[in-house]
């Protein structure tokens, strides 16, 4: 394993991070594509891929408890939406924008071409993977003190508000990791002039909910709000 670089320690301090074991956070830092370009006469070197696991969690149990703590009128729906906003890859990948994290990814030279280094997708994960390495070397509580330091300007924001149902809902299902909502006309009744429109809307293996309306599309928005009062 290579040790972490100088210019690198010193950037993970600037930003809150205690480094104790290097060779953690130089991990966090590893895309699985350096070992493409880097390992040829030496043994591969791993990658961000376990701690990034640990550290969505570890994000999402920070983030959950703040929104628990300030928000006390707020349903659970309405708690499941924020957090799936403010936990968000896009979001993470802000954040790792904000503090200048791509110059200290390690890409293999066809990724770093293909423009790897400001991916949405690379940024988010590595950021996650981070957080993995200072709960392993930190602890949860300072390490839940840097997410909320880093998080300041997203938690104070809108992040997960007052969305229409069916993008709300759609977000629950791409931050849980769950196919896309499907909806379905299940019933019509009356005529033209006063229609009544029934949706069902499903995601599978989690269930589903219904909308009952005047128009097709106000009865979609009707069944996502219902699921996501159900299941959010």
């Amino acid at each position: 394993m290579s040790a972490l670089p100088p210019e690198t320690h010193e950037w993970l301090g600037t930003i809150g991070f205690e480094v104790k074991e290097g060779s953690m956070w130089l991990e966090a830092l590893t895309h699985g594509s350096f070992n493409s370009t880097h390992t040829a006469t030496s043994q591969p070197e791993a990658d961000y891929q376990r701690l990034e696991f640990l550290g969505d969690r570890v994000l999402g149990l920070s983030v959950a408890s703040w929104l628990f703590r300030s928000s006390d009128r707020s349903k659970e729906g309405q708690l499941s939406q924020r957090l799936n906003a403010l936990v968000s890859g896009a979001t993470c990948a802000r954040i790792a924008r904000t503090i200048g994290l791509s110059d200290h990814i390690r890409l293999g030279k066809q990724a770093r071409e293909d423009g790897g280094s400001d991916s949405d997708n690379i940024l988010g994960d590595v950021m996650e993977a981070l957080i993995g390495a200072s709960f392993l070397d930190n602890g949860f509580d300072a390490t839940r003190a840097i997410i909320l330091n880093l998080w300041e300007h997203e938690l104070a924001g809108d992040a997960g508000k007052a969305k229409h149902p069916k993008s709300a809902l759609q977000e629950w299902a791409a931050g849980n990791r769950r196919a896309m909502p499907q909806y379905d006309v299940i019933d019509r009744s009356g005529p033209d002039h006063a229609a009544r429109f029934t949706v069902r809307v499903s995601i599978h293996r989690v269930g589903e909910a219904e909308g009952v309306a005047t128009s097709k599309h106000e009865a979609e928005k009707l069944a996502a709000a219902e699921f996501l009062e159900k299941y959010g």
